[in-house]
């Protein structure tokens, strides 16, 4: 067993106001409808535990489930900790930081590692991170597609 690490960040221009991104973002069935590869996300209190579809790498299917403690700095920002319920072998630490943009718009930025324990030799770096990297692109762009779908939809666009 080896750990692999992955990273992703990303900044865009949401335009709609801070307050309507910031309800999707603190709605957990939100965020799991919205990203790809979520099965669903449950929330008790400050602690997120998202279950993901399962994940097909090289030649293997993995199931990941990780909690994550949730620390909410209202309209500004959200921190993320992984915080295992029992064993997990997937987390991330990260978080979501909300300013004004021009024009009422919001700028959104995500910062995430997610970090995860596999049955693959270390040799398998490369790989392994080369695909942790394509996951993360691909949940990154169907969440900001779902997200401006979402919010065009509401009535609270500038």
């Amino acid at each position: 067993m080896a750990t692999f690490t992955a990273r992703k960040k990303s900044e865009a221009t949401v335009p709609h106001d801070r307050s309507a991104v910031w309800e999707v973002l603190v709605d957990p069935s939100l965020v799991a409808r919205m990203t790809p590869m979520v099965r669903g996300i449950s929330a008790t209190g400050d602690h997120w535990h998202w279950q993901l579809v399962t994940i097909p790498l090289l030649g293997r299917s993995f199931d990941l489930g990780f909690t994550e403690a949730m620390t909410f700095h209202p309209q500004r920002r959200i921190d993320f900790r992984h915080a295992p319920a029992g064993t997990e072998r997937a987390g991330s630490d990260g978080s979501y930081a909300l300013a004004d943009a021009k024009d009422g718009a919001t700028l959104l930025a995500i910062d995430l590692t997610v970090t995860v324990d596999l049955p693959f030799p270390r040799l398998a770096r490369p790989a392994v991170t080369a695909s942790m990297q394509t996951v993360l692109g691909a949940m990154g762009i169907g969440f900001a597609r779902s997200i401006e779908r979402h919010l065009a939809g509401s009535r609270r666009s500038p």
